[in-house]
């Protein structure tokens, strides 16, 4: 009778654990206030980063060093562009898929914008690294180019807001703190 009711508890463990499984695969995203508070924090310190970028590309643009110097920093500068972008992509993919309509367009939106803007920045990265810096005025007109190039890329990866397809999203953006 003892091996009845333990094989008998076993099923029941095994079908009780399947169940909340099968139920926790069904919705269970965060909510979007939840999930846009997500977002908003992990693109704060990208955008700082992105801000600190700017300043620094323009003073090595305008500083007098030698192009090896520019070079390397600006390489560097970009290299770290690039690794906040990711950063920040990663933790928007890791906030999930809000439950709201269209929560899995709006994330795969922000995350595939900041994929090609971390690119963006790669290019620009690798493009000023393969830069002879033997003359100065070609170096730095090579690194105008690819300037030029990013900031068209960037502009092209933009993520319309307005167009995110839910209205519990936008207002859960323009609501949560972590958004203001």
């Amino acid at each position: 009778m003892r091996t009845r009711r333990a094989s008998a508890a076993g099923k029941l463990t095994v079908v009780v654990t399947t169940l909340v499984l099968v139920v926790a695969g069904c919705g269970g995203g965060p909510s979007p206030r939840a999930w846009a508070a997500s977002v908003c924090e992990a693109l704060t310190p990208w955008r700082a980063e992105i801000s600190k970028l700017t300043s620094s590309t323009h003073q090595q643009m305008t500083a007098q060093t030698t192009p090896a110097q520019a070079k390397e920093n600006l390489v560097r500068l970009f290299a770290g562009a690039e690794q906040a972008s990711e950063t920040a992509r990663r933790r928007i993919a890791d906030a999930g898929i809000p439950e709201t309509d269209h929560g899995d367009e709006v994330s795969k939106g922000f995350r595939m914008s900041l994929e090609k803007i971390r690119d963006a920045y790669g290019r620009a990265g690798d493009t000023i690294d393969a830069l002879d810096t033997g003359q100065a005025t070609a170096f730095y007109d090579g690194v105008q180019a690819a300037v030029d190039k990013l900031n068209k890329e960037y502009d092209a990866s933009a993520l319309d807001t307005g167009r995110l397809n839910s209205e519990e999203l936008k207002q859960a953006f323009d609501e949560v703190p972590e958004c203001r």
